[in-house]
């Protein structure tokens, strides 16, 4: 449960990196597209710090069998933040 939060924690400040950088395209250049990617970061940012929250909050409801799987959705968004940052870099 630990390793899911850190990852998501890790994947919220991906995103905010991710988001300074479309506020800075933004302004500097208008594009309404930006918009929807700030949206976009915005809400997988409020997806992980919920998702955080919900893992410390209600771990005892959660069964066991599950953590990997929660590891493994974020894993795959890490990877796919990660990829993103790259190429918008």
């Amino acid at each position: 449960m630990a390793l899911s939060a850190g990852i998501a924690l890790v994947n919220v400040a991906l995103l905010i990196a991710l988001l300074t950088i479309y506020a800075r395209i933004y302004k500097s250049t208008g594009a309404v597209f930006t918009v929807g990617l700030m949206f976009f970061a915005g809400m997988l940012i409020l997806h992980n710090i919920i998702a955080v929250y919900a893992y410390f909050a209600m771990e005892p409801l959660y069964a066991v069998a599950l953590l990997p799987y929660f590891l493994a959705v974020h894993l795959a968004e890490l990877a796919g933040i990660a990829v993103l940052l790259k190429v918008t870099l």
